[in-house]
């Protein structure tokens, strides 16, 4: 059976999952998945149920980099190559850099290669204390590719992916929390459990809020500083159903009811792509 990215429906609380899904290669990428993968994040901008994101792999583990078997196939050839990183593996990590939804990473064992920069491209991610953290390619004979190593530096920083890539170190979980690339680290049979509570939580917070705050991390992660003109838009808010009645309950004590709102579109601080 080849490789599948599920994107399930999302729940009464608006939590969708992504289940990396390769039965008996630890949901190892193939090209397969990273379409669909780039497909799936593209098509969550027309489904406005959906609150937040669950990422997680199938039958408890998260994703052991790249489906090797697949590699000959167009490794060898520099233009096949670079097709394979250009256009499925860079856009699909886009997908998820530009999506606006949160996202919490459930990830169990394994998350190296292909996981790891896919994990990078969430905003919070759990662990167990068994998980593994690396992109131990130097040892098959390849670098990773250039716009793979902007996506993942600009959120786990520069000094770490050296480490990363330049000793081929495989990090535990514990020296993952240290170096910041992950939340938090859970007994393994734990993880489930806390990623569905931290979704939980998530889900019950103003949807605007978390789009305008991504949003901004975004313009930051770009390391260069921003304009007036950039930042106007984010104060579109002020009027808005959300923002009236996150203040009306605190002020009537009383926990406030977002997902009665959720009709109204959240405003957006983009009014032109994200530097590259």
């Amino acid at each position: 059976m080849t490789g599948q990215v599920h994107f399930l429906p999302p729940d009464a609380q608006g939590i969708a999952r992504v289940v990396f899904d390769h039965p008996g290669k630890l949901n190892a990428l193939n090209a397969q998945m990273w379409r669909q993968l780039r497909a799936g994040f593209e098509a969550l901008a027309a489904q406005p149920e959906v609150r937040v994101l669950l990422l997680q792999g199938a039958a408890g583990a998260f994703v052991a980099g790249g489906d090797i078997e697949e590699f000959p196939a167009f490794r060898f050839q520099a233009d096949t190559l670079a097709h394979f990183h250009e256009e499925l593996v860079a856009p699909a990590l886009e997908a998820m850099w530009l999506c606006d939804l949160p996202m919490v990473a459930q990830i169990e064992g394994a998350c190296v290669g292909g996981g790891l920069e896919i994990a990078a491209c969430c905003d919070l991610r759990l662990c167990g204390d068994s998980s593994r953290f690396g992109v131990p390619i130097a040892k098959l004979g390849f670098p990773m590719a250039p716009r793979e190593i902007e996506i993942v530096a600009r959120v786990i920083g520069e000094t770490v992916l050296r480490e990363l890539l330049l000793e081929a170190r495989v990090l535990n979980a514990q020296e993952a929390r240290e170096r910041g690339l992950v939340t938090r680290v859970l007994p393994d049979a734990q993880v489930a459990d806390e990623a569905q509570r931290c979704a939980q939580q998530v889900a019950r917070l103003s949807p605007q809020a978390m789009k305008l705050n991504k949003q901004a991390l975004r313009r930051f992660a770009s390391g260069r500083p921003s304009q007036r003109a950039e930042r106007e838009p984010h104060y579109a808010y002020a009027p808005s159903a959300e923002h009236r009645e996150g203040l009306a309950a605190f002020n009537e004590k009383r926990p406030a009811r977002f997902n009665a709102l959720a009709s109204e579109p959240p405003p957006s601080s983009e009014s032109s792509p994200p530097p590259k």
